[in-house]
């Protein structure tokens, strides 16, 4: 389309985001009427029955015209907003659909999408900031996911005027998070946090902590604040409340020496982050047992359908993360066919968009099985509430050094808690206890060097 002046108008459409998409709902609009836009730059937010995502513009240009409110529900392929990129600037794939063809030659050297570079372990491509901010400041390497920043801490930074390169992360490899960028604004400058400490995959033995002094009584007259229940968070209470309504859940637990396992990461973490590029952490060793148990004993694997059980034997792993706003489960897809590095790589991918709101509806389903891992924040024993329409879910909770007798003698070994919640409609207590013995027995008893490869 052309406008009276002779620029190209793109018009930014309700984007196709999988198969079983129809509609979306537009949370907020990122850019306004009048704002510049470059390509691959977050346009704005939309939720699906599945996810929350940010979309990013297949443009870039300046918004004309937004015609969509924000709140309201859409089908696919809807006019959303219109984008003056009368400066020839070519389409991108992966993002808002557009009704202005690209140029090919100019999509040629356009740069990579962010979505894949943050798969890779890379910065995704910087936005062209605004002149007053200082927020794209060149980031010093402290970790090797200290330089990919979410849209959301841009944003922020921007807002406040930060120097990011003056901020360490206290996220995974190093990644700045939301929180550094508020303790940043809370402390009134462009210095990080001082307290900021990347967080560890597990809790360690150590020192008793020092004693500090009890907190005084709080000034009464404080109140209440009553906020709204986001999107994500009623998307939770619903899919929470309508699993413990339809399932029969009841639970079990073993307790498994991890002293190998520990021994073996300590051992090969430096080396592996080298190559990798990302920490190793404790779960892609239990997704690997679990993965096993899974095919040994399907029907822990299977699905309820009316008056017929599915039994699945392949394993798609949803992962549960904590994010910003709530909780998801992106989905390993055919974890079966992979080794442990597949595995830890694909976990690390699917967390870090999760948190950057960059997963797709397909990554959020057709999970065949779930685990979800409360351990780094101390939770040592969990009774965590089935993944509907999954038959079970597993908890793995924090390692702890405990005495454990070996051979008659006390020993101090490295010992955590496994625990499942399982539907007792179709799994029995002797074969949940025989899958988490298997498990169990996975976990101490392998060989994790060659599944490593170093």
């Amino acid at each position: 389309m052309v406008s009276p002046g002779g620029d190209e108008v793109t018009s930014i459409q309700m984007p196709q985001l999988g198969e079983t998409i129809v509609e979306g709902t537009i949370l907020k609009w990122l850019k306004q009427e009048g704002e510049r836009i470059e390509i691959d730059e977050p346009l704005f937010e939309l939720s699906t029955d599945k996810v929350d995502t940010e979309v990013p513009s297949p443009v870039s240009g300046t918004v004309t015209k937004i015609l969509v409110p924000e709140g309201t529900t859409v089908a696919v392929g809807t006019a959303l907003a219109e984008v003056d990129s009368g400066d020839g600037a070519a389409s991108a794939d992966g993002g808002a659909s557009g009704s202005a063809a690209p140029d090919p030659s100019a999509a040629a050297q356009e740069p990579v999408a962010a979505d894949a570079a943050d798969a890779a372990g890379a910065p995704p491509p910087a936005t062209t900031p605004a002149p007053t901010a200082p927020a794209a400041s060149a980031l010093p390497d402290r970790g090797p996911r200290s330089q990919i920043l979410s849209p959301l801490v841009r944003k922020l930074a921007e807002e406040h005027r930060l120097d990011l390169s003056q901020i360490s992360g206290s996220g995974t490899g190093g990644r700045i998070t939301k929180k550094d960028v508020m303790d940043a604004v809370a402390a009134g400058g462009t210095s990080a946090p001082a307290a900021a400490a990347a967080p560890v995959s597990a809790p360690a033995a150590a020192a008793a902590p020092a004693l500090r002094a009890v907190p005084g009584p709080s000034v009464s007259g404080g109140g209440e604040v009553v906020v709204p229940v986001t999107h994500i968070r009623k998307a939770i209470a619903t899919h929470m409340v309508g699993a413990m309504q339809t399932t029969a859940r009841a639970w079990n637990m073993v307790e498994v020496n991890m002293e190998h396992i520990v021994r073996t990461r300590q051992r090969v973490k430096d080396a592996f982050a080298a190559r990798e590029g990302f920490s190793l952490t404790y779960t892609p060793f239990v997704t690997r047992a679990v993965t096993e148990a899974l095919l040994t004993y399907p029907m822990v694997n299977s699905e309820l359908r009316g008056e017929e059980i599915a039994v699945r034997h392949y394993v798609n792993m949803g992962i549960a993360v904590s994010y910003e706003e709530g909780l998801i489960v992106p989905v390993v897809k055919g974890s079966d066919t992979m080794n442990l590095v597949g595995i830890a790589r694909s976990i690390n991918d699917l967390a870090a968009r999760a948190r950057s709101k960059k997963l797709q509806p397909d990554e959020v389903q057709g999970a065949t099985f779930s685990i979800t891992n409360p351990g780094p924040f101390g939770s040592i024993l969990s009774v965590p509430i089935i993944n509907t329409p999954n038959t079970a879910i597993l908890a793995f909770d924090a390692i702890e050094k405990r005495p454990v007798v070996i051979d008659d003698a006390i020993a101090i070994r490295h010992m955590v808690y496994i625990s499942m919640s399982w539907d007792h409609r179709v799994i029995d207590g002797a074969l949940a206890s025989q899958f988490l013995a298997r498990v169990k027995e996975n976990l101490e008893t392998w060989d994790w060097a060659e599944d490593l490869g170093l």
